[in-house]
């Protein structure tokens, strides 16, 4: 009988080198995040460009990983295509330094989010087969809170350089971590193998031919169950530049904004591991819907915008849903399929939550624009409760057919 939960040797330290590009890349990435909503409104964009920008770069993501997911789990070496997306996505991020309209930033985002999804199904299918199935909430959480953590450092920098040279000053030095993480992607990754999925040359031999076709063209149910609740979800979950947006709206200056980046990460990345640990020791179903809870009691106080305190605060603990859904909802992915499918479920699992996330940002843009800055974000908050609801029925149901 395989055991495909037992991690292979050599690739344990993919781990720790993953979680190092990530900050690294995340430092690049946040970097010149914060700042674009600014930058858009320099160049005569609003919410409606945002809406465009954001929603387009996330379409043609989800295609990406769409593909991506199919195309791992049919190659032997995954390396190269997590070296290239990291590649140019840190090659256009100095672009944005030169840009003079607002279509410009839209190439820059379409060619990043492009990187992003070729690169995503194949290392997270490395980090899976780098663990036993018992700590995959923890290697994922692990990687997500070096990432949150570059998250932070990212923002630190363009405040400095903000105060000092200007925005465009920021898209210049987000080249320096962008270059180093190539570097340690090229040079530190180590490849992993599939082992259960390739059978032996007898039993080939004594299989049908299509017999191994069926067993990489059907997902199981629960995987569907997880996917409905996160697609719901994520029609209602919008770029966070909506948030920037509004706690400018609120009144909190434009040079302020990488401490809103800053300040949810913080929270995320302290909760990150934890909450991947906890995830391998009880339900990750009960904690991705406490996760959306909290997304929906935030998204009703971007709603109301009391004051601007309560802006601050409750960014801070808009890090708390990261953590709790972000390496939660991956591992519990993971854990539902076989090892021989891993990468088109997270491609599917990508792709959708993606073309979701596009409806958002479009939704959000034009509720904004017609009927007011709250109505956006009371509704994302309204179909986030039906979400965490629909994650606990599953998971009620399938306590229920185990029995």
């Amino acid at each position: 009988m395989p055991v495909p939960s037992e991690p292979q040797p050599s690739a344990a330290r993919n781990l720790y080198v993953f979680g190092i590009t990530s900050f690294l890349n995340d430092t690049a990435s946040e970097m010149a995040y914060w700042v674009l909503p600014a930058f858009l409104v320099s160049l005569g964009a609003g919410p409606a460009q945002l809406g465009l920008i954001e929603g387009l770069a996330e379409s043609v993501a989800s295609f990406a990983k769409l593909f991506s997911g199919y195309l791992t789990d049919r190659l032997d070496r995954r390396k190269p295509l997590v070296v290239a997306g990291y590649f140019v996505a840190n090659a256009v991020k100095p672009l944005l330094a030169v840009v003079g309209a607002w279509w410009h930033i839209l190439l820059i985002r379409l060619a990043d989010r492009l990187a992003k999804g070729v690169r995503g199904a194949p290392r997270d299918v490395m980090v899976a087969e780098s663990v036993g199935k018992e700590r995959l909430g923890s290697a994922y959480g692990l990687i997500q809170s070096m990432d949150s953590a570059g998250a932070i450092a990212g923002p630190l920098a363009a405040l400095v350089l903000l105060a000092r040279y200007g925005i465009r000053s920021v898209f210049w030095a987000a080249a320096i971590p962008g270059v180093l993480c190539v570097m340690v992607a090229l040079f530190g990754i180590r490849e992993t193998r599939r082992r259960s999925s390739q059978p032996s040359d007898l039993k080939l031999a004594n299989k049908p031919a299509a017999a191994p076709v069926v067993s990489i063209t059907v997902l199981p149910g629960a995987f569907y169950m997880v996917l409905i609740a996160v697609t719901l979800f994520s029609l209602g979950n919008s770029s966070d530049m909506f948030l920037v947006m509004r706690a400018q709206n609120v009144g909190i200056p434009v040079a302020l904004a990488p401490l809103l980046g800053l300040v949810f990460n913080l929270t995320y990345t302290l909760g990150s591991w934890p909450a991947g640990w906890f995830s391998d020791h009880f339900s990750r179903r009960w904690i991705a819907a406490a996760g959306y809870l909290i997304f929906a009691a935030v998204y009703f106080v971007f709603g109301r915008a009391p004051s601007t305190l309560a802006i601050w605060i409750t960014m801070a603990v808009y890090g708390l849903y990261y953590a709790l859904t972000q390496p939660v909802l991956k591992a519990l992915v993971v854990e539902t399929v076989g090892p021989e499918v891993r990468g088109r479920a997270l491609g599917v699992y990508f792709f959708v939550t993606s073309v979701a996330t596009l409806a958002a940002s479009l939704i959000t843009g034009e509720l904004w624009k017609h009927y007011g800055a709250s109505m956006p974000f009371y509704f994302s908050a309204g179909l986030a409760g039906v979400s965490a609801m629909l994650l606990l029925v599953n998971s009620s149901r399938t306590r229920e057919s185990v029995a």
